[in-house]
């Protein structure tokens, strides 16, 4: 079976990647990541899943905005050590096919629009899309994947909106995307298989050289070819995280410690252990889940939630903060934010007073029981929440491999 080689940029913990290879059709030739505990974290899932014996080398932590040095190799750096470099691992293969992964979303999401007082105007990250497409052009790939988040559809950090920049920045260098992003690029994750309500942007770019009818090409991909992989029952919540051991509450004052406020459960399953939490907080969680276990449900809009969130803290905040997941329905949308707090993720079963656990939050991203995360809790919940999940990404690859194919059939035929 034909193995498309793909290099993976912005990698974070590897979820998209992940998504790919299980596909079984592609070949990571290099991942890009500057986070550490996402690095370490993707090196072991490539050794131990994946069989793949150099991952130390071909993972490079590096800074992508360090253009010359992450294509020629560095050596000795402070903080990324040495590496041979991108073009090293690309002229090992002989030839990319295929480039995926995503700019840092932080300064297009909407969340963090609203707690930045610039609305995210100056961060540098709203251009980090630029070194994605150096990357691109230097090596031409057939097809690019470029994911992101729905906020950037209405991000303009110099007046200018930058989907329109990224259309233009790839039309420049030989590729093209959908013209109508929203329409045709933006997907709910839910849609194939995630028991999650995520939309995201999924541009699929390709290279001009291969074929002459692009857009026609890209429309098919979207209508027609990545529908395929839709799935026609939603996974719910309870379906992805309900058969993981429950974790018992400690009110008791003497048997409380400064970071124990659960006994969690002896089970098989890595990372099932809740975080601490007060008891303000245990007995909120219990009041809110038993709202609506009882079908009261006198705490579920907004400002109901704000108030009892000033009342109880003191302080307003610019977006509510409790929120209890519902069991029957697809979880809301994991967010890297949940490594600061967990109050938006609150277990539904009032028993518990709890938010969810790394591997509830991991389940919810799709990520397989056996996908260890390296770092502490609030490293893998932040990574977890950065992730692409990897059944959509599965989804994605085999849609992928079908487009490709379909580039191979037209250049065979032309």
């Amino acid at each position: 079976m034909r193995q498309y080689n793909i290099v993976d940029l912005f990698a974070g913990c590897g979820g998209l990647l992940d998504g790919f290879l299980q596909t079984g059709k592609y070949n990571e030739i290099a991942s890009v990541e500057w986070m550490k505990p996402q690095v370490n974290t993707l090196i072991h899932r490539l050794e131990t899943k994946w069989d793949v014996k150099d991952a130390k080398e071909r993972v490079l932590h590096f800074d992508m905005q360090r253009e010359e040095e992450l294509f020629h190799g560095w050596n000795d750096d402070e903080k990324y050590g040495s590496n041979k470099g991108l073009d090293y691992y690309v002229n090992k293969a002989g030839n990319i096919d295929i480039i995926i992964g995503g700019p840092p979303c932080q300064a297009y999401s909407l969340a963090g629009r609203v707690r930045d007082d610039n609305n995210m105007r100056s961060d540098y990250r709203n251009y980090l899309f630029e070194r994605y497409l150096s990357v691109v052009e230097r090596y031409q790939p057939k097809v690019f994947v470029f994911e992101n988040v729905p906020g950037m559809l209405s991000s303009m950090p110099d007046g200018t909106p930058i989907t329109d920049l990224i259309r233009e920045g790839f039309h420049s260098i030989g590729y093209d995307i959908v013209d109508d992003i929203k329409k045709y690029a933006l997907l709910n994750v839910s849609d194939y298989g995630v028991p999650q309500n995520r939309k995201r942007v999924i541009l699929v770019g390709v290279n001009k050289n291969y074929y002459s009818n692009s857009h026609e090409i890209l429309k098919n991909f979207y209508d027609n070819i990545l529908t395929k992989q839709k799935i026609e029952k939603k996974t719910t919540l309870f379906e992805a995280i309900g058969d993981l051991p429950p974790c018992i509450p400690i009110f008791e004052e003497k048997a409380r410690t400064k970071k124990l406020s659960h006994i969690a459960p002896l089970c098989e399953v890595s990372w099932h252990k809740p975080r601490y939490h007060n008891l303000r907080d245990m007995k909120i969680f219990q009041m809110l889940a038993e709202d609506i276990q009882s079908g009261k449900c006198e705490f579920t809009d907004s400002k109901k939630l704000s108030e009892l969130y000033e009342k109880e803290v003191g302080s307003k905040s610019p977006i509510h903060r409790y929120h209890v997941l519902r069991p029957d329905v697809p979880g809301t949308t994991i967010i890297a934010h949940l490594y600061k707090d967990g109050l938006r993720y609150i277990h539904y079963d009032p028993n518990q007073a709890r938010s969810i656990t790394v591997r509830e939050a991991a389940r919810i991203q799709s990520f397989d029981d056996d996908f260890d995360f390296k770092g502490t809790q609030g490293h893998a919940y932040q990574m977890i929440g950065n992730a692409v999940p990897p059944k959509f990404a599965e989804s994605l690859g085999h849609a992928i491999d079908e487009l490709m194919v379909s580039i191979t059939e037209e250049v065979v035929t032309a």
